[in-house]
């Protein structure tokens, strides 16, 4: 579980951050030295309570999905007996974190415009985007199926048949994705009575869940193949129930379901497609990654999809209510949320890094040394930054324009773009300082 010590010097830090922030506004104002950097300042004194729950946010992320690290390090062996196993990985996190992410930031929004009442009528409010997040789950999950064993046979790669591919990715679905749910919903309720930013804490933990449990979830998965024709069955199964999911979904009677899985649909489409791009990549350089660059996977990814979960929530929450025009390039306050990025970036892959040596020094896993650590997470991580943001912020106004629900496109959109360049960031720094 997340140390309670590291919430509390999360939020201590974002007090400090505060108080230094208006320190030097206040000094700012009286000189005329440095005076693009008022706006920023004055940006972040006015959201300093979304600093504060980001910060601890994204430190119960990164302890949650460490975790999710070193169960990927402590199940190489698994790895290396089921071929294509590695491929799964990130697209099956990434998808789970897309589909409960969006979930978490359309209730977020019913907060802000008076839809949100917890409720167990089908037809309501929360019925339906809890209906449709469960028909995208499990449409996708045989969809998912089907593109790490195509890619693998496209490549040449070994890897395990199509239907024990389908059963492990459907079992790991549905465990995880209960899960995810029951999470979303605690969170989303806890947040309405006790007035906290959705936009702010939402994706970070949502994304933190997904990565905790959907590894375990997998590997249960793995439990239940290896029995020849029982497979076949199972694993047909379950790719005619991602079929009849997928069609039920569309189909649906009631309306927020059937928009919100049209408009996902080819959204997660895209998501699993650059999932498996990722997976494959991590598996053609898992041979050469030391246990330690491993356990970093998991943080680093998830801080990616987080960052760009907490940007794309508050960019849509904007539009909804006419905060912010959608322009071909960004204006000022689309820059003002780009600079709250940027701190939440710094912070976050410093603490990569960081956390990454401290599981692997009580893990007793091979890493590099503390300074090519923080080199590879702060240089990959700030290249990241700045590739979540166009795309955060393209997402998010080109769904807008199109008179798409940018909490449907824009979550799904950038967490799943930065599963694949997020490891490929990892990567260049890896490169840069070595440790592979």
């Amino acid at each position: 579980m997340p140390s309670p010590t590291l919430l509390r010097l999360s939020a201590r830090a974002a007090t400090a951050l505060s108080a230094a922030s208006g320190a030097l506004l206040a000094a700012q104002r009286r000189t005329r030295r440095m005076r693009p950097v008022q706006p920023v300042l004055a940006h972040w004194q006015r959201e300093r309570s979304t600093i504060r729950q980001g910060f601890v946010a994204l430190a119960l992320c990164l302890s949650v999905s460490l975790l999710a690290g070193v169960t990927l390090g402590g199940i190489a062996g698994l790895l290396d007996r089921l071929p294509g196993l590695l491929v799964l990985v990130p697209p099956v996190i990434g998808v789970r974190g897309a589909i409960f992410g969006a979930l978490g930031a359309r209730l977020g929004t019913g907060m802000l415009t008076g839809q949100f009442t917890l409720t167990r009528e089908r037809r309501s409010f929360v019925g339906q985007n809890v209906e449709a997040a469960v028909t995208l789950s499990i449409a996708n999950a045989g969809f998912l199926a089907l593109l790490a064993w195509g890619s693998a046979r496209a490549l040449g790669a070994a890897t395990i048949s199509l239907f024990a591919l389908a059963i492990i990715a459907m079992i790991g679905t549905l465990l995880s994705s209960v899960v995810v749910l029951a999470a979303v919903l605690t969170l989303a309720r806890t947040a309405e009575r006790r007035s906290w930013d959705m936009d702010a804490i939402g994706t970070p933990i949502i994304s933190a869940i997904a990565d905790l449990s959907t590894i375990p979830a997998l590997v249960v998965g793995t439990l239940l193949i290896g029995h020849g024709p029982l497979d076949v069955a199972l694993g047909l199964g379950c790719l005619l129930s991602a079929g009849a999911a997928a069609v039920a979904g569309v189909r649906n009677g009631g309306s927020a379901v059937r928009r919100i899985t049209r408009e996902s649909l080819p959204v997660l489409a895209y998501t699993a497609s650059i999932g498996i791009l990722a997976g494959t990549l991590l598996q053609a350089r898992e041979s050469s990654l030391s246990p330690a660059l491993l356990v970093a996977v998991p943080p680093f990814n998830a801080s990616c999809g987080a960052i760009g979960g907490i940007l794309s929530a508050r960019l849509s929450s904007q539009l909804h209510l006419g905060l912010l025009e959608p322009r071909p390039l960004p204006g000022r306050g689309a820059a003002l949320e780009g600079s709250l990025t940027v701190l939440f970036g710094v912070v976050a892959f410093a603490g990569v890094g960081l956390l990454t040596e401290l599981a692997s020094t009580l893990s007793r896993f091979a890493a590099p040394s503390t300074l090519q650590l923080a080199g590879i997470t702060l240089t990959g991580g700030l290249l990241a930054t700045v590739i979540l943001f166009v795309v955060g912020y393209y997402a998010a106004t080109a769904s807008y324009r199109f008179g798409l629900d940018p909490d449907n496109v824009s979550i799904p959109v950038v967490t799943s773009t930065m599963d694949f360049f997020g490891i490929l960031c990892l990567l260049v720094g890896i490169t840069l300082f070595g440790g592979g």
